[in-house]
């Protein structure tokens, strides 16, 4: 799978005047229907973190240090891996990937994740999932020292947010975190509906949306009048994993609506139905087979009031997160 970018056919806000901003959010009279994408916002925070980097290296004469883990060959598994891989070259960080075979069993595999935890050259670790039969993903997560849990979903980080102390945050929603205080689209007082209950997204979202004093109701496959209890939302989340799911009556007039949902597409047909005959969509089909979409139809960027596109929304931020949690860790080990 690619990795995401925004496409430059999308209508975006200005980087200089991110909101529009009235002091209780955006207004319905200033804008309508717009595209929230996250480049903007990840590129900010990826320079960041290259200049306190260079800033680290220039004064302690080390950087943070990453290491990513591939069980199987898993296709989208190793394409994220080398992007994140790419994501750290660029920044300063050091990185490296360490692959096993998918019947690798899990002694061998907690052999190495207990070598990682004592290297102290390394601040970051991470499993990539999702992992072969046989291997327990919540077991081999909770070997990661929590110290170097950059992906921020060890039991020990989990109860962390929770608890709303400090500590190192899921990457996906901390994105989506992110993004929603760049646009300065406010959280406190809201009605947020989030569907989707994974441990990667939406009870770590749901968690921190609510330590923002949102109103937050989780919704999943066994929510009776899903469709209804979403359209009460001023703040509604996709994290399901199911192309174009939410359609026009899960949508409140005006809402903001972040898609978290990333989607392989390749019936030319459903391409057409909700692409038309885009350009874009039409080469993506063409030279690969596919295009990307979201768990929301894109067509309700004409009823949403604020839509995150796919590509080039909250899958930005993920790495972007991921690079500032890895310096994160780095500091706090260190006690910078």
């Amino acid at each position: 799978m690619e990795i995401e970018t925004f496409p430059d056919y999308l209508p975006r806000l200005p980087s200089d005047q991110p909101g529009m901003y009235n002091g209780h959010g955006f207004r319905e009279e200033d804008v309508m229907g717009v595209w929230l994408e996250g480049k903007t916002l990840a590129e900010k925070i990826k320079e960041e973190v290259r200049q306190e980097v260079a800033l680290v290296k220039e004064s302690k004469g080390a950087v943070p240090g990453l290491v990513g883990i591939l069980v199987g060959e898993n296709r989208s598994s190793q394409v994220y891996l080398k992007s994140k891989e790419k994501a750290c070259q660029s920044l300063g960080i050091w990185s490296e990937i360490v692959t096993f075979p998918a019947g690798t069993s899990a002694s061998e595999l907690r052999a190495k994740i207990d070598e990682l935890n004592k290297n102290d050259r390394i601040d970051g670790i991470l499993v990539q999932l999702p992992l072969p039969a046989g291997l327990n993903p919540h077991e081999v997560i909770a070997w990661i020292d929590p110290d170097k849990d950059v992906d921020g979903i060890h039991p020990y980080s989990l109860g962390l947010l929770l608890e709303n102390q400090p500590g190192l945050r899921t990457c996906t929603p901390q994105g989506v975190i992110e993004l929603l205080k760049f646009y300065q689209i406010p959280i406190a007082g809201k009605d947020v509906v989030v569907i989707g209950r994974s441990l990667i997204v939406g009870k770590p979202l749901a968690a921190m949306l609510t330590n923002e004093n949102g109103t937050v109701t989780v919704c999943h496959s066994k929510t009776k009048d899903l469709a209804q209890v979403a359209a009460r939302a001023d703040l509604l989340v996709a994290a399901m994993g199911k192309a174009a799911f939410v359609g026009p009556e899960f949508v409140k007039p005006g809402a903001v609506v972040v898609d978290v949902g990333i989607n392989s597409v390749s019936d030319k047909a459903r391409v057409e139905e909700f692409f038309g005959q885009d350009p874009k969509r039409q080469k993506d089909l063409q030279e690969k087979g596919y295009t990307l979409m979201g768990d929301v139809d894109p067509r309700l960027i004409d009823k949403a009031g604020y839509l995150t596109p796919v590509p080039g929304g909250v899958g930005l931020l993920t790495i972007a997160m991921l690079m500032k949690n890895t310096l994160e860790a780095f500091k706090r080990r260190r006690k910078l």
